[in-house]
């Protein structure tokens, strides 16, 4: 089956991701890795139980269902990330009793690609986090095939897309 390609979007309460058409009406099978590491970051990975969850009026651990045995039945792996754990966090330094903020970012995006480097998918990942200002970070993702990078993502926006509360 082939990857379609992603065309995402910005909302005020976060971002959407569309399938994008061809001028001719097909559906666009092009940077199907770049889709596909789009998806890892913009879904919700169920969060671990030890993660302290955003809403703490909630027991909802969020993720896919399908996860339960993908690796069992599929030789799949648990999509998405846990990125969304971070939606009513603060942005804090690295002395904060949760750690800093940038660092759990960039752990969030390396766990969630990390099945990409393990499946053979790319050679290796590289994640750059910053914060820039007082409300936002910005990450940097570069996916390497062989010795050349393949794909090359920046969120700039990264922190209000997942709503910095």
């Amino acid at each position: 089956m082939t990857d379609l390609h992603l065309k995402t979007g910005a909302l005020q309460d976060g971002f959407t991701m569309d399938l994008l058409q061809t001028p001719s009406g097909q559906l666009d099978e092009t940077q199907a890795l770049r889709s596909a590491v789009l998806v890892a970051l913009g879904t919700d990975r169920t969060a671990n139980a030890d993660d302290e969850l955003p809403d703490l009026n909630s027991d909802d651990r969020r993720g896919w269902w399908g996860d339960t045995d993908a690796a069992t039945i599929w030789g799949g792996w648990s999509i998405g990330s846990r990125l969304w754990l971070l939606e009513r966090a603060k942005i804090t330094g690295q002395n904060a009793r949760s750690g800093s903020t940038v660092a759990r970012v960039e752990q969030y995006i390396r766990e969630a690609l990390q099945p990409f480097v393990e499946k053979k998918i790319a050679s290796k990942v590289t994640v750059t986090a910053e914060r820039n200002g007082l409300g936002r970070i910005d990450a940097r993702v570069v996916i390497y095939r062989g010795p050349k990078s393949a794909i090359e993502l920046e969120f700039q926006s990264l922190w209000d897309e997942i709503g910095n509360a």
